[in-house]
């Protein structure tokens, strides 16, 4: 191989590398540790219920239903 060839090679190594920095960074960089151990913690979350969310669920639909309502007009005036 000439010298030549082998500068063209790396060139086109470096060309290459550059193209594709962006997504490199983004599986491997720091923002997608952050984002995998963002998921890990998400999944180890669960809901918790309690007779006081139920309570609130039944209030929030008593007032719900005393709320007064307005009668839809006659459309074809």
């Amino acid at each position: 191989m000439s010298w030549l060839s082998i500068a063209l090679l790396a060139a086109a190594v470096l060309i290459l590398i550059g193209a594709e920095w962006p997504r490199l960074t983004n599986r491997f960089g720091s923002g997608a540790r952050q984002r995998r151990e963002r998921a890990r913690r998400k999944a180890a979350l669960h809901v918790v219920r309690s007779s006081e969310s139920e309570e609130f669920e039944a209030s929030v639909v008593r007032d719900l239903e005393q709320l007064p309502t307005i009668e839809e007009r006659d459309q074809s005036r």
